[in-house]
């Protein structure tokens, strides 16, 4: 069989053809199905094993002193003898896999033949395609529950047992030091057990995976902010607990401990971090100090890990065993999440080209996971999720023809709430060559307040008598979200030229059902009111960028606000989500930028908020990330947007204000404070469209591509994972 191994003393790392292990009384052999690499505690052995002799001495302290003793006790020349054979060995890796059951010892009979197992243990659990597993360090693994996400059961046991020895209560407030792969599984525990977490880590990504997955803040050690969010979750007390998941030399973490945990708090030890504890500190608030054992009890006890003997549960609850059986029961139950963490797996036969990328820090990973041959298949049930992005057929069924100059546009507006009456109708009363004909509501009073002030011809509720007006020219459907799509259908069937307020769609279906109207009429005039890009400055600051040939990185900053309580925006259960109302506003934006449309979509979103962080991927490798925020001051502009490409940068300031930085600077005058977004020239494009037949201002693909992105986003905050952006079904 095949085993990934290391020698201390040079530092090789390889994949050793060796015997399979017997079966021996007491365990079973498994057949490893997928192996965990501990990111944090595996990375460390294989960094100090390339480390000089000097090197290695300082990292070990402890055996240093071993070899000391030795040397008094046997001299110097056996004492070199020993550790330098000892050195000059190979030595496994390796100690948490999910496998299956190949043959049963003596004296085992909770599991058989077949069965699906989790084991842990640096000598039983190893990167290897057959262990011998005692019966204390495996656990029979829960139906339904993935191979993949089971091979997580020794770290996620490691992780539990921090938990338990902060004796965590609901309602308390904990602190999570290092957001690594033990800390953002402490992260999910405390969560579920109702403690509120604030995870602290210097890497940006690893504190969005601990939010989304549910720590209430998160954020670099260095920063504020953090001791802002401890001081607002716990009156200014301090936390409850602080769980040290780190490693390194740093002594940061227990100084950081100290300063923001409360008075006779308590400090977890489960990482190998510096610990010279400040004494003061921890003196005056006589803060309670404890180390995390591995496992559980029975770690390091031959007798409980060897011979089997179990330690009665009236006397010891949580053992090594019942923590891994515990873990594994709430990820098969949902209740802790590990495919997030999953940053790659790799073929076991590529072991040490993997931990080379890892070391080197080209590979960079919460968890990486090694698959055995014969468990290919597993990867097939484990896909990305993806939201279909229809073809749009060209219709040859209307033709659309021109108006001369003097007939005027005649338009109907369904609906005529604040949008409409405030943005829209203002631009179109005053427009030459615009009649409006007919305003329909489902008030009467409302009705007829459009029509008083902004001269409709008729006031009506009824809205099949207006579709079947064949004097109207376009409709405009500026209603709530929920009926968008059904009216844009019921208006192109009918033939008329259609101006639609954002979204186009609530789901899928809807969307589909748009395009089916499309294809029975042939009729494709469609608007969808992205007014962003129609904007004068933007266009302006786009023009003085001029073309890219590289990819670009843009960003955007949405910083929406919050909703006034009773605001019908709150009403997901019906009109969706805000970004799915108006987040089709800054996709759009970006992807006219950036001339494309996105080919994925990934969203993280921090609990409790409707803030979300959405990354756009384009075909030629371009990003453009859109954070849209509710919970931003409200002194902060709502709109900056940065697009960075081939050297050069174009920034906008809320509409107020764009630049262009290249060989050349550019800033625009400031506008008066009534911001242009676009909305006249929007509808400047849209009447002269109608008026002349020719081709409406946004390509209809190029409408939808922008609706499943934006329906993309939920299903993936939904996956947890990144959504392709498919080609029709």
């Amino acid at each position: 069989m095949k085993q990934v191994v290391q020698n201390y003393k040079s530092g090789e790392l390889a994949v050793l053809d060796v015997p399979a292990p017997g079966c021996k009384p007491g365990g079973v052999l498994v057949r490893s199905a997928y192996s965990l690499i501990s990111t944090g505690t595996e990375l460390m052995k294989v960094s100090e094993a390339g480390m000089s002799m000097l090197g290695k001495a300082r990292s070990r302290p402890d055996q240093v002193a071993k070899v000391m003793q030795s040397v008094a006790t046997n001299g110097v020349p056996a004492t070199y003898r020993k550790v330098m054979g000892k050195l000059d060995s190979y030595t496994p890796l390796g100690y948490s896999l999910c496998g299956v059951v190949e043959q049963v010892g003596a004296g085992i009979d909770d599991v058989k033949v077949g069965d699906l197992v989790a084991c842990a243990g640096n000598e039983h659990a190893l990167h290897a395609e057959l262990n011998w597993v005692p019966k204390n360090l495996y656990a029979p693994v829960p139906d339904g529950l993935a191979p993949r996400h089971a091979a997580f059961g020794t770290v996620g046991s490691i992780a539990m047992q921090g938990v338990r020895q902060g004796e965590s209560q609901l309602g308390e407030v904990a602190l999570v030091i290092g957001l690594g792969l033990i800390g953002q599984l402490v992260v999910q525990l405390l969560a579920a057990s109702g403690v509120r977490v604030v995870g602290v880590d210097p890497d940006p990504v690893r504190c969005e995976l601990a939010a989304r997955l549910g720590a209430v803040a998160c954020g670099d050690p260095a920063s504020a902010s953090v001791e802002a969010s401890v001081a607002e979750l716990t009156d200014g007390h301090g936390v409850d607990q602080v769980y040290l998941a780190a490693g390194g030399g740093s002594n940061q973490p227990v100084e950081l401990a100290a300063r923001l945990c409360r008075d006779r708090g308590r400090v977890i030890d489960i990482g190998k971090c510096r610990l010279d504890l400040p004494w003061n500190a921890y003196y005056e608030k006589e803060l309670d100090v404890r180390f995390s054992r591995s496992y559980g009890p029975g770690r390091y006890d031959p007798e409980y890990e060897l011979e089997g003997r179990d330690y009665p549960i009236g006397y010891v609850r949580w053992t090594e065993r019942r923590n891994l059986a515990c873990f594994l029961d709430l990820v098969a139950r949902g209740r802790v999440d590990v495919e997030p963490l999953v940053s790659h797996v790799a073929d076991f036969d590529d072991a040490v080209e993997t931990y080379q990328r890892l070391k080197d820090g080209e590979l960079k990973a919460v968890a990486v996971l090694f698959q055995y041959p014969g468990h290919a298949a597993e990867k097939a049930e484990v896909e990305a999720p993806a939201v279909a992005v229809p073809a749009v057929k060209r219709p040859s069924g209307v033709s659309t023809p021109a108006r001369s100059a003097k007939t005027p546009v005649r338009l109907a507006f369904v609906g005529a709430g604040n949008y409409a009456t405030s943005m829209l109708l203002p631009h179109l009363a005053q427009r030459d060559g615009v009649e409006l004909s007919t305003v329909v509501t489902t008030t009467a009073l409302s009705a007829a307040n459009a029509q008083r002030k902004f001269g409709f011809a008729e006031a009506t509720t009824d809205l099949d008598a207006v579709l079947g007006d064949k004097s109207i020219d376009a409709v405009f459907v500026v209603t709530r979200h929920s009926s968008h799509a059904e009216l844009t259908r019921k208006a192109l069937l009918a033939g008329k030229t259609v101006f639609v307020e954002k979204p186009l769609a609530l789901t899928e279906d809807e969307l589909a059902d748009v395009l089916a109207a499309v294809e029975e009429s042939g009729n494709d005039r469609l608007q969808v009111g992205f007014n962003r890009r129609f904007a004068p400055l933007l266009q302006e600051a786009r023009t003085r960028f001029g073309a890219r040939t590289g990819p670009a990185s843009l960003r955007y900053l949405v910083n929406a606000g919050r909703l006034q309580h009773g605001s019908w925006y709150l009403q997901q259960g019906s009109e969706g989500s805000r970004f799915a109302g108006e987040g089709g506003h800054f996709i759009d934006t970006a992807s006219w930028l950036l001339e494309a449309d996105p080919v994925s979509v990934y969203a993280v979103a921090p609990s409790g908020n409707e803030d979300l962080q959405v990354v756009l991927r384009y075909p030629d490798g371009s990003t453009a990330t859109i954070s849209y925020v509710t919970t931003g001051p409200a002194t902060l502009p709502k709109e900056t947007l940065d697009l960075v490409a081939d050297g050069k940068a174009l920034r906008l300031d809320d509409f107020v204000r764009a630049s262009v930085y290249g060989r050349k600077k550019w800033v625009s005058s400031r506008l008066p404070k009534a911001r242009d977004k676009g909305q006249n020239a929007e509808l400047a494009a849209f009447i002269k469209a109608v008026r002349t037949g020719g081709p409406m201002p946004v390509p209809l693909q190029s409408l939808v591509a922008t609706t499943a992105a934006t329906l993309a986003v939920q299903t993936g905050l939904a996956a947890g994972a990144p959504v392709t952006l498919a080609g029709p079904r």
